[in-house]
């Protein structure tokens, strides 16, 4: 797909429209909906989900279930994966981080980065995809629940200074969940389509674009970006980044000043208890917040901290910023990065709009006011405005939605080149393709003259510029290159992109095959290049273009020259990607997995329908149901089932469950149904009396010779006179012994007998247009009778 969106009518309607901002800390999940843009809530009414998944001996806690966990489970539940993506377990950054995690690492078969847990109470290593596709199954659930139907498409945030392999694991955790990723979108650019797509005053494409900076600081990562709008299009200019840098850096900075301080004070060392040291993370998390909110000293209080030991401590926001005058002074140098790199000058920037959980700290907003010279702005909703902008960016994609025209170009964020081997000059040759903040996605083709299949390698050129160890990008072979009829070099066409992801990849190659015709004047090349061992011609296509361009075989304006172009096989093998054959024993093990999660939570279903129903009857059977018990079978059988729920029954298959709860209700229900029918019965028999004494009223009305009865048969007024007297005496002998009935047994008539009795239309009025007859249908015990009224007019 192209990122240039255009108004599309609405076909598809079945299809979903959703993004999802899968971040460090909590997740968030925008849908499409006929009337906008909404952000769905979870299950448990929240519209943030935590980044976090559990594992147990029976099943896998995600979001906030999982959450709950972290103090209880901590070595089997996993936070902070986001940054392990395409990561080499014998990565530096991967090695260095160990040591902080409550929870193991471990290397895969492919030397990539696992979390080793205890799952179904075995040992298990799963994949950082893996694990990501489990958060990504449990935000699908909360956008089907959201829209009613499935979900497949969507759009999934990543940070813009994420490289190939770990934009390669983010789409393969998304394969992996069973979503069709139409875009990985960066998530400064998807926050700049969510302000600019509502802008109604944008400059026209003729006019000078309107430039706003976007400055994102989430919980582990900050990422600048500098964006012109024009009316219809975004184009992001530059990005600059401090991926080390987040609101963590803080928590961190506070949780290494208590650990010091409740080591003198109490003669504690925090480190040495995983679940001390959660439990002091969440509470400076919490006291982070307050501190943007108050100035003043503010407490930090825990209840049996570590050795059943109190701890108490008091902060302010002054000194905590000046705890932090080294984080807080990493705030500047990306933002001037990004001026430098896009040439401009502060007095261009139109507006800063800031987002990100962190950006609420008042020490940063200073920095960035101070910086720009104006106040930074927050039209945008600080934690939702990146999953806004990635359902848009899918409502742009989706032929289910038509959507304002708005076209989307972003940029490269490290410069690519290609190397290969040369054999003319003896050594290896290379090639800046995309330079840093060249537009993306976008084609390119690079012509080669070779006899023989050739490798080429990609890599980002600027390893200093880099969050990533390893600047190798893949190796690619062109396979079956042969030479000219003639034994010269065959001209190879070879076309390279950075595809909508932000993923490069050699796309395509192709022989331009000379076919010699009788006139031999016009030269075969079409770049006017001299036929050269190595020599490398680059052409730029767009996006839109390129496909055109790569079917079509080049030829001469005067077709002296005939040329076949033959489409060459290519071998890819990008860094760390995930095979094909994992791949697919990822996605049957998540099926599996949610299986499992399924029959679990049916078996918990199950075993807590038989707890409520204890608890819920035993409180009844000493309050509303007490007169209507005759023995206490049911109380001695509630008590046991109590006992054996938290004996025996603790952990039993799902059907045990079922038969307990129906050998209860039969025993309940019984009860049940004497309370029903002693609260139902006296409103049937009202019913039934007012029905019978309408019913007397008419008879003696035709009695007294009343004029609108005269027209009446006098056998159908006995019938009906001698009926209402047969169910008065039936109606009053059921009263009378159901009131000498005990409670407690069954009773003497049911309600359903009575309302059988009283099967009564209340009056069927038919009024002619003239000279009006007015007919009650009267149906009686079984009989139906018709008393007509004449009503002249």
């Amino acid at each position: 797909r192209t990122s240039g969106s255009c108004s599309r009518d609405l076909v598809a309607v079945e299809m979903s429209v959703v993004g999802f901002d899968v971040g460090f800390l909590s997740c968030y999940v925008a849908v499409a909906r006929a009337g906008g843009i909404e952000t769905a809530a979870n299950e448990y009414s929240d519209r943030s989900t935590p980044a976090c998944v559990s594992f147990g001996p029976r099943n896998r806690s995600i979001g906030a279930a999982a959450k709950s966990q972290m103090v209880t489970n901590c070595k089997n539940t996993v936070q902070g994966f986001k940054r392990f993506h395409g990561r080499a377990f014998s990565d530096p950054f991967v090695q260095n981080l160990k040591s902080s995690l409550v929870y193991d690492l471990s290397q895969m078969p492919s030397g990539t980065t696992g979390i080793k847990v205890m799952y179904m109470e075995e040992e298990k290593v799963f994949s950082i995809e893996q694990i990501t596709a489990m958060l990504l199954t449990k935000l699908k659930e909360t956008a089907e629940s959201a829209l009613k139907k499935p979900v497949a498409d969507c759009v999934i945030s990543v940070p813009c200074f994420y490289t190939d392999a770990e934009r390669r694991s983010v789409i393969d955790a998304a394969q992996i969940a069973g979503l069709n990723c139409l875009r990985l979108m960066n998530e400064t650019t998807a926050v700049a389509l969510a302000y600019g797509i509502y802008k109604q005053d944008l400059p026209t494409p003729e006019e000078k674009p309107r430039t706003v900076v976007f400055v994102d600081i989430g919980h582990s990562g900050y990422q600048v970006s500098v964006c012109a709008f024009n009316k219809g299009k975004l184009k992001i200019l530059a990005t600059a980044f401090d991926p080390e840098m987040g609101g963590k850096d803080f928590d961190e900075r506070l949780v290494k000043h208590f650990c010091e301080e409740f080591a003198v004070k109490y003669k504690l060392d925090v480190k040495s208890k995983p679940r001390a040291l959660v439990r002091l993370y969440q509470e400076c998390e919490k006291l982070k917040k307050l501190m943007s909110a108050n100035s003043s000293d503010l407490p930090l209080n825990i209840e049996c901290f570590m050795n059943d030991i109190d701890v108490s401590s008091k902060l302010n926001r002054a000194q905590f910023e000046e705890m932090c005058a080294d984080i807080l002074a990493r705030v500047e140098p990306p933002l001037r990065s990004l001026l430098e790199q896009a040439h401009l000058k502060k007095d261009d920037i139109h507006a800063v709009e800031i987002v990100g959980g962190a950006s609420r700290m008042p020490a940063i907003k200073e920095r960035i006011n101070k910086f720009f010279g104006k106040e930074p702005s927050t039209t945008l909703n600080a934690d939702e405005a990146v999953a806004r902008g990635c359902a848009l960016q899918c409502a742009i994609l989706s032929p289910a939605f038509k959507v304002r025209e708005f076209s989307t170009t972003d940029v490269v964020p490290f410069p690519i080149s290609l190397k290969w081997n040369s054999a003319a000059e003896d050594g290896v040759s290379d090639c800046e393709v995309f330079p840093k903040n060249h537009a993306s996605p976008f084609s390119k083709v690079l012509t080669f003259y070779r006899r023989e299949p050739f490798s080429l390698e990609a890599y980002y050129n600027c390893p200093k510029e880099l969050p990533y160890p390893d600047p190798t990008i893949g190796q690619y072979v062109i396979q079956k290159v042969i030479p000219q009829a003639s034994g010269e070099s065959s001209k190879i066409k070879v076309k390279v992109r950075v595809n909508i992801h932000g993923i490069f990849s050699v796309s395509s190659a192709s022989l331009v095959e000379v076919q010699k015709s009788e006139e031999e004047e016009e030269s075969m090349d079409t770049e006017h290049s001299t036929e050269k061992e190595n020599e490398v011609l680059l052409q730029d296509t767009t996006e839109g273009r390129q496909e055109k361009k790569s079917d079509q075989p080049p030829q001469a304006k005067k077709a002296k020259v005939k040329t076949k172009v033959l489409e060459l096989p290519i071998e890819n093998n990008p860094q760390w990607q995930l095979a094909n054959d994992m791949l697919n024993l990822f996605v049957e093990s998540e099926g599996k997995m949610i299986m499992q999660d399924k029959l679990e939570k049916e078996r918990n279903d199950a075993k807590n329908y038989v707890e409520e129903y204890v608890y819920e009857m035993r409180d009844k059977l000493h309050g509303i149901f007490e007169k209507f018990v005759n023995e206490n079978a049911l109380s001695l059988k509630l008590e046991d089932t109590e006992v054996w729920l938290y004996e025996d029954g603790e952990d039993q298959p799902k059907q045990v469950y079922i038969d307990k709860l129906v050998d209860l209700k039969s025993l309940g229900q019984p009860i049940q149904d004497r309370y029903t029918e002693f609260e139902e019965r006296p409103k049937a028999f009202d019913e039934l009396g007012r029905q019978l004494q309408q019913y007397m009223k008419i008879v003696e009305a035709y009695k007294t010779k009343e004029e609108q009865y005269d027209h009446l048969e006098e056998a159908e007024v006995q019938k009906v006179d001698r009926m209402v007297n047969d169910v008065m005496i039936w109606m009053n002998s059921k009263m009378n012994q159901q009131s000498k009935q005990s409670l407690a047994v069954e009773p003497v008539v049911k309600t359903t007998e009575i309302q059988a009795k009283t099967r009564v239309s209340r009056s069927l009025f038919i009024i002619q247009q003239h000279g009006t007859d007015q007919s009650t249908v009267v149906e009686l015990g079984g009989m139906t009778v018709h008393i007509v009224q004449s009503v002249s007019r």
